[in-house]
């Protein structure tokens, strides 16, 4: 077993996360995959943004995210923060909400707009109501995060750094800013990618 692998089930065996939030890990979409295109409203600016408008000189992160879900909230201002940081440097950000607003109404739009002015969002936050977007990019938690490349290769995907609500590990970025870092330098993809953990995205009851 790999260290990456053996990192994850620590995390899972040792409950490090409270019994109260469910926790799923992401489903660590291949690297080397094509980001897939979409087109979806901006609740901040009401303009609809595709990626090609959103994508940076030299990378783009897409952030899966919700405005309810504590392993968000953990990491929320600390991601806001370093964005304005990657943006400087050409990386593109964004983040989605996909989550079902009928039975989760603290993710409306609107809120999403409350959400993103409060903590100084200085991207955009896109509002992914068929949900289609998230089933596009295998996204299965909130955060789950993606990093691709200036040809919009995924050249990470994996957690923010070890810190999960609860278990005392600081809030810092390092996994995703070490994998911007690596992207900047021209450096192959990192090695021992962890998957990310939080909610499950909120997926629309059929029929």
């Amino acid at each position: 077993m790999n260290n990456s692998i053996q990192r994850f089930v620590h995390l899972l065996d040792q409950t490090l996360i409270p019994k109260t939030m469910a926790a799923t890990p992401s489903n660590m979409f291949p690297l080397g995959s094509k980001a897939p295109s979409f087109e979806l409203p901006d609740t901040v600016s009401g303009k609809h943004l595709s990626i090609e408008e959103i994508r940076g000189e030299k990378g783009t992160v897409v952030a899966f995210i919700c405005n309810h879900c504590p392993y968000v909230i953990h990491m929320i201002d600390h991601f806001a923060e370093l964005a304005r940081d990657w943006k400087s440097k050409g990386i593109g950000i964004v983040a989605i909400s996909s989550n079902d607003v009928l039975n989760y109404p603290d993710d409306s739009p609107e809120r999403m707009k409350v959400f993103a002015v409060d903590r100084g969002f200085a991207f955009p936050y896109l509002y992914d109501e068929s949900q289609d977007v998230a089933k596009d990019y295998d996204a299965a938690c909130t955060p789950d995060l993606y990093l691709f490349d200036s040809d919009l290769n995924c050249y990470y995907r994996g957690q923010f750094d070890p810190s999960r609500p609860g278990n005392g590990e600081p809030v810092n970025g390092l996994d995703l800013s070490n994998a911007i870092n690596s992207l900047l330098e021209g450096e192959p993809y990192p090695e021992g990618q962890v998957p990310s953990i939080g909610c499950n995205i909120k997926w629309k009851q059929a029929g």
